[in-house]
């Protein structure tokens, strides 16, 4: 059984869990599912099929050929005949050559999606759900963990929240007002990230886990590092950001019997 609170942060009442919050934490399969969902996200790339080749450049190394490069005293790579002053005979097209094609360019052809078994990502979907009921895992994360036993269910009244201010009170009076000072502060981004349109870092909070959207996902677009989000929609990498489960949950009631009709 776990405790229910209202929108003011009393206790409203009980209610049991779904025996799924009782499945052991398999963190190595919540590696491998959060990084399926990553690899699936990705977008195939590979440079220009003729890039470097565009050029003139022939091989002369062959012996008694016209041009020959045999007994030369130069290098018998493909080189371009004549060229303008300062460039003649200039070696192209190979890849230690200026301007010459890669030696292993990215391909388009390259397989970027990783597998996983059906069952296994169920499972692994089930591990990150019960590892939101666990105290020290929570914790090891960096959450600032109120007194109250976890998870965290609230009545369906937050999903009826239409504007960042009225969840934000919500949420201070579920005393998470230390977890929200934690994610409020962000940083700049170490490295070339911050010339790519991610110049700022902010820490991941609370996961509201809801049963139908009236109007809380776009109060909670608002307010820094806390994510909304319907069970259909619940992913493993929503319940373990950095493929590292525990990430501090809030499930709204209709959210909890959704849940149990799906994973029992």
């Amino acid at each position: 059984m776990a405790n229910v609170f209202d929108i003011n942060g009393n206790v409203k009442g009980k209610t049991e869990l779904p025996r799924v919050f009782n499945a052991a934490v398999r963190e190595d399969l919540v590696q491998r599912a959060v990084l399926a969902l990553q690899a699936a996200k990705r977008q195939s790339y590979g440079s220009d099929v003729l890039a470097g080749k565009r050029t003139s450049a022939k091989y002369h190394g062959v012996k008694d050929t016209r041009g020959s490069m045999k007994n030369r005293e130069v290098s018998r790579g493909p080189r371009v005949t004549g060229g303008a002053p300062g460039q003649e005979w200039r070696i192209k097209f190979v890849p230690h050559a200026v301007g010459g094609r890669a030696a292993h360019p990215p391909k388009v052809e390259r397989e970027l999606i990783l597998k996983m078994n059906r069952k296994e990502n169920r499972l692994a979907l089930a591990s990150a759900i019960a590892a939101t009921a666990l105290r020290e895992v929570v914790a090891a994360r960096g959450h600032r963990l109120p007194d109250a036993e976890l998870p965290l269910i609230i009545t369906d009244d937050v999903e009826k929240m239409k504007k960042a201010k009225e969840l934000l009170d919500v949420l201070q009076k579920l005393k998470l007002w230390q977890e929200l000072e934690r994610t409020s502060v962000s940083k700049i981004r170490a490295g070339r990230g911050k010339m790519r349109g991610r110049k700022y870092r902010t820490k991941v909070g609370p996961l509201i886990v809801i049963a139908k959207d009236e109007g809380i996902v776009k109060a909670a677009s608002n307010i820094p590092g806390v994510s909304v989000s319907t069970v259909p929609a619940l992913n493993v990498e929503l319940l373990a950001p950095g493929a590292k489960p525990g990430r501090l949950t809030i499930w709204s009631e209709g959210a909890i019997k959704q849940v149990g009709e799906r994973f029992g």
